[in-house]
């Protein structure tokens, strides 16, 4: 796991900032541990600011610094941070080096779905939005691509209009991902103003978890939610919108699955693309567990009839957070590495599998719960505990890691 916070071992800076998101532009060819701080306003004082690695002290004595803690030694030139008002604390936005990189723009939502990873709050967090403008400000026109997330991100309405144009001006060539509950896009002027800002790199991924409103009204604990979230996909088809349709499998979602594909094949089949999706075992998703948790190897077959029900109605199809174990052989090819790399780890088993390298993994949170048939495979989709002697090496891989999964959450009522 990544470390994206962390706390200033030492700083030099006696005043409140003004400014507290800033690109790490390296100081020189020679210095690899020492970074000017530039703001979105180049007239701004940030470029008096320094950011140091490991142990390093700037040697000019009135520079103002701040030295990052060794968990984010990883830092390199070009990744964006932002600074507490003291620069006590250092939160990492973007890396350049990662596999994905996603905007926090709000926690308060207007759902509030069982598995939330992310479980809303109502408190004013109006300033991630500020940053989230400042941050794209900031990112380089080679970012491949970068994700909006929440909360519900259209909750700003205009406002979140206007950062998907700034996102248009600043970077026209990188891709926009924005995970949206799709309801508020079921007013079709909201829907029209989304379109005429979006470039045609912008893809909204909604959910639908259910062929009929009682299942998934139910799932997002919110009353007409399916009939605004549908409506909201037929307003963006009808604008010739990219539309991701999402799928959380749990214990309410997964004995449905086939019958959600079905709905979906014959009353959205102009969406881009499904991505069925594992649980991440954060949030509301620990605390309603006897509501929502499934090993997925309960639903092997559902998932492998819905996939290929998709594929055969020509609908991009992709499997996300599961592992290659769990999922039936032909449908490993849909399979996705999707997990962000800062939250994806492996199990010690997983060290002598032939797959490894094109499985999913783990989200951290899998410490907490996770399927109980995890095990190395071939690669034509076998057990490899079936070769002779190779279980007494995977116990002895297993017994050499200290991250253990649990076959049942901590959390766990029942």
């Amino acid at each position: 796991m990544i470390n994206l916070y962390g706390r200033a071992t030492n700083q030099s800076i006696k005043r409140k900032l003004k400014r507290l998101v800033y690109r790490l532009d390296k100081h020189s060819e020679n210095e690899s541990d020492w970074f000017s701080l530039c703001s979105s306003d180049f007239q701004d004082e940030a470029r008096s600011l320094t950011l140091v690695k490991n142990g390093r002290i700037p040697p000019d004595e009135g520079t103002e610094y701040v030295t990052a803690p060794a968990e984010l030694g990883y830092l390199v030139n070009g990744d964006i941070i932002s600074l507490s008002v003291d620069a006590s604390r250092i939160n990492v936005i973007w890396r350049g080096n990662a596999n994905a990189n996603s905007l926090l723009l709000t926690e308060r939502c207007d759902n509030y779905c069982l598995m939330c990873s992310q479980p809303p709050k109502t408190k004013n967090d109006d300033w991630l939005l500020d940053q989230a403008f400042d941050a794209i400000s900031l990112m380089p026109q080679t970012a491949k691509e970068i994700g909006f997330t929440g909360g519900e991100p259209t909750f700003y309405g205009q406002r979140f209009i206007d950062l998907v144009g700034h996102v248009d001006k600043c970077l026209p060539n990188t891709a926009l991902h924005i995970l949206s509950n799709g309801r508020k896009f079921s007013d079709f002027s909201f829907a029209e103003k989304y379109a005429s800002f979006a470039n045609k790199n912008t893809m909204v991924g909604i959910p639908v978890y259910g062929a009929e409103e009682t299942l998934h009204d139910y799932v997002v604990q919110a009353k007409n939610a399916f009939n605004e979230t549908v409506n909201g996909v037929l307003n963006l088809g009808e604008l010739g919108q990219l539309i991701e349709i999402r799928v959380v499998l749990h214990k309410a979602t997964a004995p449905q699955i086939v019958q959600i594909a079905e709905f979906i094949c014959r009353n959205l089949p102009f969406v881009d693309q499904v991505a069925l999706m594992g649980l991440e075992m954060m949030g509301l998703a620990r605390g309603n567990f006897s509501q929502v948790w499934i090993d997925p190897i309960e639903y092997i077959e559902e998932l492998a009839e819905a996939v290929q029900m998709l594929a055969a109605n020509k609908i991009h199809t992709m499997v996300y957070n599961h592992q290659l174990c769990v999922l039936h052989h032909d449908i490993w090819r849909f399979a996705v590495k999707s997990i962000s790399d800062w939250k994806n780890e492996y199990d010690a088993v997983c060290k002598s599998c032939e797959v490894v390298d094109t499985c999913g993994g783990f989200f951290h949170s899998a410490k907490y719960g996770s399927s109980s048939h995890i095990q190395p495979m071939t690669r034509d989709g076998y057990p490899l505990t079936n070769r002779p002697n190779i279980q007494s090496l995977v116990t002895s891989v297993s017994n050499q890691d200290t991250w253990k999964r649990r076959s049942i959450p901590v959390t766990a009522s029942d």
